[in-house]
């Protein structure tokens, strides 16, 4: 079985250099950091007509300390297949093929070893290692147990439309505003019938058969992912009613084909996999993507993964007690109504997020910035945006968030709306549309959060006095606090004053005003008595935080 970076040593130091972050195969000795890809090559003896339908490819490894993991191996043009794999122990690993079709030498009984060595970086995503639930099963955090805050941009089109270039230029934008994962649609879907070179995923439909050539090009897209540090998002299989969607148009059973394919492609990746997108999944349609994920992800893949629901659907209900279902993600979608928001603050993500099992709650479409709103048209600024972010975090024991910008998703290159979503209105450029001060709040969101220890705080309504919202959702005021009472926090979306009911809380914490516009603090004195009222400096939103000094 050859390497594919076999001549790696004999490449130049310089050229090594430059390749020094990229994750995305081992060295010339035959070595492999922890977390990182693994990469094998494989020549068919055969000659398949359609070999994601013909053939299957199964890789056994094995770890230093005798456990196993399968994955499996995808075509990749021609005679050659490939298998990529993340390990997750140091040490030895050997691993051996299992092909479907027992006469095809090249594919079957093949076996190989490698070396897995600590990692040397400096991404927190590997120096940390990869995702999973934490112990309480609120939040997702890393093997070593360091909290991950879910901060997803949502960039739907991006890596179908956009210059690799380009491409990266953003990704290192998104970094330095602290973003901490990339939302994408790994498939032709309504927005973009092909990549940018003109290539479709796959043809057929009773019988798929994929575009090799397609999945390079994506390769070099989910590796910059990775090596800007960032964990990639994928939209599988997109849901929506309409013949341009594989999720909705495919029959079952080749939804799992083609599923199967990309999760062998970038299983290896750093990802988390959501499995549909923007579908409904009640009734038969829910019980269709059960057995879906129930054949595509099993325990070996160690990924997470969840749906992507249409606006103001909540699948906790249908999907909660499904094994490979990893946290509820929810669309409080683009509306910019009383129903919307009541629905967001006072509704299933602030009722039913303590449904058993546990499993965090996660907000991945509310409204985007420079976005129509659905009912009074009015476009949604960095206001609306930081509201709908702060009550998913505190509605909901906080895991994270997504943020979404008109002129992102689409992957605009000049002024327009986007494709077949002509009332959502106009769109910025993707290169002035990364500067819309909503993106800015959220590096400023992260911030905060990254203050506290978030992972402990649980929503606290019985904090206020008073809820404004019960009147008036827009103005609903959103507080979470600490079991222990060390640590309490208030979202005013419109300042004004709020008045906390004490008793809960430790007293002499301190109390401070966050800027959520700027990133800024101001002193707010400190708990003394119950109940106690805290007022803004303005009438804008702001935050308050009570902690120990």
């Amino acid at each position: 079985m050859k390497r594919i970076n076999s001549s790696l040593s004999a490449i130049t130091a310089g050229f090594l250099l430059m390749l020094c972050c990229d994750t995305s195969a081992p060295a010339a000795d035959n070595a492999v950091e922890q977390w990182t890809r693994f990469e094998d090559s494989l020549t068919s003896t055969k000659d398949y007509g359609n070999p994601v339908q013909d053939v299957k490819v199964k890789v056994e490894f094995t770890s230093p300390n005798g456990d196993k993991r399968t994955v499996l191996a995808f075509w990749d043009e021609g005679m050659r297949w490939r298998v990529r794999f993340s390990p997750d122990r140091l040490g030895g690993w050997t691993y051996k093929t299992s092909c479907s079709d027992k006469a095809n030498k090249g594919l079957h009984n093949q076996t190989g070893l490698f070396q897995c060595r600590k990692y040397q970086g400096d991404l927190s995503l590997f120096r940390h290692g990869e995702l999973r639930l934490s112990d309480s099963r609120r939040y997702i955090e890393h093997t070593d147990g360091t909290p991950f805050f879910f901060l997803s941009d949502t960039v739907w089109c991006g890596p179908l439309l956009s210059d690799i270039d380009d491409w990266n230029v953003f990704l290192k934008d998104r970094v330095a505003k602290e973003f901490t994962a990339i939302q994408f649609v790994m498939t032709q879907w309504r927005m973009a019938k092909t990549d940018a070179e003109g290539n479709l995923t796959f043809t057929g439909k009773e019988r798929v058969a994929v575009n090799p050539a397609f999945f390079q090009r994506l390769d070099r897209y989910v590796d910059a992912i990775n090596n800007s540090g960032l964990v990639a998002v994928p939209v599988l299989l997109w849901a929506i009613r309409g013949n341009d969607n594989p999720g909705y148009f495919l029959p079952e059973d080749q939804k799992i084909a083609l599923a199967e394919y990309m999760i062998a492609r970038y299983g290896a990746h750093q990802v988390i996999w959501f499995l549909g997108g923007d579908g409904k999944y009640s009734g038969e349609g829910g019980n269709t993507w059960h057995r879906v994920g129930r054949a595509v992800f099993h325990k070996d893949q160690h990924r997470l993964a969840t749906m992507h629901p249409g606006g103001k659907s909540w699948v906790g209900r249908e999907f909660r007690n499904e094994p490979w279902f990893s946290f509820v993600g929810y669309q409080s979608g683009h509306g910019d109504d009383e129903k919307t928001f009541r629905w967001l603050n006072q509704g299933p993500p602030a009722t039913e997020w303590n449904n058993k099992p546990n499993l965090p709650v996660i907000n991945i479409e509310p409204n985007y910035e420079a976005h129509n709103g659905y009912t009074h048209r009015k476009v949604h600024n960095d206001h609306s945006v930081r509201r709908a972010a702060y009550w998913s975090l505190l509605v909901s024991p906080p895991a994270g968030v997504t943020y979404g910008g008109q002129g992102i998703w689409g992957w605009h290159t000049k002024v327009q709306a986007p494709a077949d979503h002509i009332s959502t209105g106009l769109g910025s450029p993707w290169h002035v549309a990364k500067d819309l001060p909503g993106a800015f709040s959220m590096k400023y969101l992260h911030q905060f959060f990254k203050s506290i220890e978030w992972w402990e705080l649980v929503p606290a309504p019985e904090l206020l006095a008073q809820q404004p919202g019960r009147k008036d959702a827009s103005k609903f005021i959103a507080a979470a606090r600490s079991k222990a009472g060390d640590l309490a926090v208030a979202y005013l979306p419109e300042g004004g004053s709020v008045t906390l009911k004490t008793e809960s809380l430790r007293k002499g914490l301190a109390a401070r005003w966050y800027h959520p516009r700027t990133g800024g603090w101001l002193d707010a004195g400190k708990i003394e008595k119950s109940p106690q009222t805290f007022k803004t400096a303005d009438r804008n939103d702001w935050i308050l935080l009570v902690k120990e000094k």
